[in-house]
Formats: structure tokens, C-alpha cells, sequence
């Protein structure tokens, strides 16, 4: 099936360091422009600190702009975001900043200035206007969350979608793996 190609948006941008490059998208059809950060900084094991990106922008309204991690980052050095996605609203000016976290226990990671740190996903939102009510009409997911479809060998066999607790065993009684038994290397 093919579509006519979607006219690009266009995104006011204003570079706050007048050295950073834009941000690009690295091949055609990718969802999010990379991000550079402008500072030169080392984390530490377990240590999380504010990037700069040398960048402003003004999305047009009915749009955000989403920060998400690079998956090369955390598959080689174990960097994420910590409030992955970060939110960049139609009418924030400021400078966009990330705020990455180091996962590794034993390295050190190291950010050079102009380093691709994130993405920038620029989506079209809705606003809303909530209702409320007394009771929620039912669903067939209904109130299971939070792993309660299985699938995963801490939470079961992958069948079971009853979002029922599991009892002792490695997993903890909420279906979860037990961080006890995962520290004390069980």
C-alpha cells in the first residue's frame, strides 16, 4: 500500500549555542532528530546529571516534541533517561536539556561536546476536556496493568493473563521479581 509523502512540519528553532549542530534525523523514514549535548561531562557509576542541548523551539499548538534515549547509548554504555520520554509542550522557549542517568555499575561514561545524546520525536497531541464519572464503562483488559499479561519468565509460564499475584517462589507476591532474591544473587 502506498501513501503520498506527509508535508514536513515546519519548527521554529533557535540555536542557543551558535556552534551546536541542528538537530538531524540520521536516515530517511527515522521517527526522531538526534539531539547533541553542548557540555563536556563524565558520569560516574549511578550518577544522572542535566545536558544542555544548545537548542530552543517553537512547536506549532496541537504538537509536543518527545525526548526519548538512543538505543545505541544504552546498549553499549547503559545510559538512559530518567524521565524517558521528557516532554518539550507547544509553548516552552527554553532550552531543551536532558537529563541522562548512567546504569552501569563498574564504568564511567563520558560525554564530549556535540556528543548525539537523545532524539527528538515531534508528535501531534490532543487536548481533552476530562469527564467525570461515577464508574468506568468495562473493557476486556480492565483493571490488569503493570505486567499482568505475563510473558516475561520473572512473572510465570507467559500464559497466565489473569493479573492474578503469584505466591513466593523467586517472584515476589505482586508478580514482580524479588529484588531480595536479586541481590543476594538467588
Amino acid at each position: 500500500m502506498s501513501r503520498e509523502p506527509r508535508q514536513e512540519l515546519a519548527v521554529l528553532i533557535r540555536r542557543v549555542d551558535p556552534d551546536v549542530p541542528l538537530p538531524a534525523y540520521a536516515h530517511p523514514g527515522d521517527a526522531g532528530a538526534d539531539l547533541r549535548t553542548t557540555e563536556a561531562r563524565e558520569l560516574k557509576p549511578g550518577e544522572r546529571a542535566v545536558l544542555p542541548t544548545g537548542v530552543s523551539v517553537a512547536l506549532p499548538e496541537g504538537y509536543a516534541a518527545f525526548v526519548h534515549p538512543r538505543s545505541g547509548l544504552a546498549a553499549r554504555c547503559g545510559v538512559a533517561l530518567v524521565n524517558a520520554p521528557g516532554t518539550v509542550d507547544a509553548g516552552y522557549r527554553g532550552e531543551i536539556k536532558v537529563i541522562v542517568v548512567n546504569l552501569d555499575p563498574h564504568e564511567s561514561v563520558r560525554f564530549e561536546r556535540f556528543d548525539r545524546i537523545a532524539q527528538l520525536v515531534v508528535q501531534q497531541v490532543e487536548r481533552v476536556r476530562f469527564q467525570e464519572v461515577a464508574e468506568l464503562p468495562e473493557s476486556a483488559r480492565a483493571e490488569g496493568g503493570f505486567g499482568s499479561t505475563g510473558g516475561h519468565a520473572a512473572v510465570g509460564d507467559g500464559g497466565d493473563t489473569s493479573g492474578e499475584a503469584a505466591l513466593g517462589g523467586t517472584t515476589g507476591g505482586n508478580r514482580y521479581a524479588s529484588v531480595v532474591s536479586d541481590r543476594e544473587g538467588q
